[in-house]
């Protein structure tokens, strides 16, 4: 089986590769440089050190090598529309974006369509049930990586391999250790590359510099202090407000006026909701897991990066996937995704963005 593997130079990654060597492959592997240089020459994401590790591990292996470009692609799918998210006062996910167009997308059109499979140090595993593949849960549930996997579709998953899948990050890393590699003990990167590598807000305000404007006490109308701009702040937002005599959340956020709303959460109402509006949502295993999609069916779902599942029901109202969630949910973001799981927590169904 001719397999492709995407190594960054972390820890995972890394030890994907041994694990396919073990197991009798001779993977090819890729780096893919999506490091952003703008017409000004803004460099987002340094990849030198990253390369030199990737580098080592293909030699270390006797493995084909090869540096891949997909700056323009991952400019235009990722970058400009995170950008045009925050902007519209929506809270993107390039995480999800980067996975779908880029990693399983582009890189797949022009290279991964040459090889049987595609392998990634992401924390995930598929499962087969009657001949259909489904994206599943990893073992370790903090680590797990499906939430940043929901947008991909039927064909994507059935290429993929998650071979760390099955282990805890502490193995992972042991594997590391007693192999030498020499990302065992590195620091695990946050986010995509110029989320991870740069100052997020410093990075924003490149693009979309800053423009002052009130907080205001959703409740009230009092004008508690002053912003930059409300695109350095997401619903449910609760740290770098500056303000006392908290805590604060961010409700709510008029791009027009440039006002930022806040709660201090003595009314519940005004930061928690038990419906969730999704459009455009994807099922992964394929539309017809259910048959015909009437009444409601029982779910989990997430709407961050959490290892914890809420419990639910899924109903379509015409295109629209509605969630109801049997808790309270904090901090119902615009821009979002709602990823939904079976109700065992197990199966990955699909993803769809948060609506108004």
């Amino acid at each position: 089986m001719e397999i492709a593997a995407l190594v960054s130079g972390g820890v995972d990654s890394s030890v994907v590769v041994h694990l396919l060597k073990e197991a009798g492959h001779d993977p090819a592997i890729f780096y893919i440089r999506i490091g952003m240089e703008d017409r000004e020459g803004y460099v987002a994401c340094p990849s030198e050190e990253d390369i030199e590790l990737t580098s080592y591990i293909a030699r270390k292996y006797g493995c084909r090598f090869e540096i891949v470009s997909l700056h323009d692609e991952y400019w235009d799918r990722v970058v400009s529309y995170t950008i045009d998210s925050v902007k519209r006062g929506l809270t993107p996910n390039p995480d999800m974006m980067c996975n779908k167009y880029i990693k399983f997308g582009c890189f797949e059109e022009q290279w991964g369509r040459s090889f049987d499979k595609t392998a990634t140090g992401h924390y995930a595993t598929t499962t087969v049930i009657d001949g259909r593949v489904w994206l599943s849960a990893a073992r370790d549930a903090l680590k797990d990586q499906t939430d940043f996997l929901a947008q991909i579709t039927n064909l994507q998953v059935r290429k993929l391999m998650f071979p760390i899948g099955g282990l805890m990050k502490s193995e992972v890393r042991a594997i590391a250790a007693r192999e030498h590699l020499p990302s065992a003990h590195r620091k695990d990167s946050q986010g995509i590359c110029f989320l991870g590598k740069i100052n997020y807000n410093g990075f924003i305000e490149r693009y979309l510099g800053r423009r002052k404007g009130k907080i205001v006490e959703l409740e009230t109308g009092r004008i508690l202090g002053e912003h930059n701009g409300y695109w350095f702040h997401t619903i449910g937002q609760r740290k770098g407000l500056g303000l006392s005599g908290g805590p604060w959340f961010v409700i709510r956020k008029d791009t027009q006026q440039n006002i930022v709303y806040v709660s201090n959460g003595y009314d519940p109402d005004t930061q928690y909701g038990k419906t969730i509006n999704l459009q455009g949502f994807g099922f992964i295993a394929g539309e017809d897991i259910w048959g015909e999609f009437t009444g409601a069916k029982e779910i989990t779902f997430k709407i961050r990066h959490t290892p914890e599942f809420t419990p639910g029901l899924l109903r379509r109202i015409g295109d629209v996937y509605r969630i109801e969630s049997a808790e309270r949910i904090q901090g119902i973001a615009p821009g979002q995704y709602g990823v939904v799981y079976d109700k065992d927590r197990h199966l990955c169904i699909g993803s769809g963005m948060i609506i108004g």
